[in-house]
């Protein structure tokens, strides 16, 4: 019995050491960086650090290239804001319901001639993981913003946030970047991240569009708002069902309607061994998200290795877990120190594993 263990062992231990001689393992131990510089760099020194392949990824902003982006230089696509147009109360064009939404439909049209916005006068957008649930109400206001009755020319619009002209104004525009709503809302502490509908269009809606509401119909819109957060649902429908609802409510009327949105481009070095790969990045925040730090891989290090990455922005907020890391630069750093459970799900408002897990299928 003694010498048949005595062999058992042996056999065992010849075919573990046969099994692992020359192979290497099914699943690396990390692609995470052992050392992450991350520099405030202006856009014109940006294009010329990625050109030459001595910074992997500029994060948040668009590098000032001369020219054509060079072929070594990739780029990825994630929202970048919401545009919206509110009336203004003492312009003549808001005497009444009618006479407003022409005047936002002229403004969202003549917006979208003259610049980058792409009209989609809808708070839920392709960029959202609702959107399916949305579609056909998006399409739907589409069509009437097209094809409805617009003011005329002498519609006279300004950007939200410049001084106000000497000259009645009647229509303004604002751009809000989704990076700052999604940071301005989430938490980080312990090991978590939230809320857990941070990305969810229906929220990003009402953070938008909230402060547009008033009277009784903002008493219904809080409501809806309370009970999809407290997740208060008998199922799967009701609740889809009452996101459409609130979203309804906070796009009733034109007093201030999302009339667009805009696409933030961010470059990222691929050059053939000093450029990244394995990029992972969010629909709302892009590069500035822990998915990105988590999943990028350089090219020259099968795993580990020297990460530079650059940012637009100066450090403003203060450094700690607590209160701390709420400016774009403080939340690049806390995606690479920090070690959240779970990650914000890159394409939807779901959340995805940090670490692996163990997962057992029952067919």
């Amino acid at each position: 019995m003694i010498r048949r263990a005595i062999a058992a062992i042996v056999v065992t231990a010849a075919l573990v050491t046969a099994a692992q001689g020359g192979h290497e393992l099914p699943v690396y131990p990390s692609y995470y960086p052992h050392e992450i510089e991350v520099t405030t760099v202006a856009p014109d020194r940006a294009a010329d650090l990625l050109r030459s392949g001595r910074m992997h990824a500029y994060v948040g902003g668009t590098p000032d290239f001369a020219g054509t982006v060079p072929e070594t230089v990739g780029a990825v696509e994630s929202l970048g804001s919401f545009v919206t147009a509110r009336v203004n109360p003492a312009s003549p064009h808001a005497r009444d319901t009618a006479a407003a939404c022409a005047a936002v439909r002229a403004a969202a049209r003549r917006t979208a001639v003259n610049g980058p916005m792409i009209l989609h006068p809808y708070p839920v957008t392709p960029f959202h993981g609702d959107y399916l649930h949305h579609a056909d109400r998006a399409e739907a206001a589409t069509k009437r913003m097209l094809e409805g009755e617009a003011a005329g020319a002498d519609l006279k619009l300004r950007a939200a946030g410049t001084p106000a002209p000497q000259d009645p104004w009647d229509v303004a525009i604002e751009e809000i970047a989704v990076s700052d709503l999604v940071g301005g809302a989430m938490t980080a502490i312990n090991g978590w991240l939230g809320p857990p509908w941070l990305k969810a269009g229906w929220y990003q809606a009402y953070r938008v569009l909230g402060d547009g509401v008033d009277g009784e119909a903002r008493d219904q819109v809080e409501s809806r708002l309370r009970r999809l957060q407290h997740d208060e649902a008998a199922d799967a429908v009701e609740r889809i069902n009452l996101e459409r609802d609130l979203v309804a409510d906070l796009v009733a009327g034109c007093r201030k309607v999302v009339i667009g949105y805009t696409v933030k481009r961010e470059y990222f070095s691929t050059e053939f061994s000093a450029g990244i790969e394995n990029i992972a990045y969010d629909m709302h925040q892009g590069f500035n998200a822990p998915i990105f730090i988590r999943t990028v891989k350089l090219k020259d290090f099968p795993w580990n290795g020297w990460l530079a990455l650059g940012i637009g922005t100066q450090p403003k907020a203060a450094w700690n877990p607590i209160a701390g890391f709420t400016d774009p630069f403080g939340r690049l750093i806390w995606a690479a120190i920090g070690d959240p459970a779970a990650l914000p799900s890159p394409y939807d408002a779901g959340w995805a594993l940090n670490r692996i897990s163990d997962v057992e299928l029952a067919r």
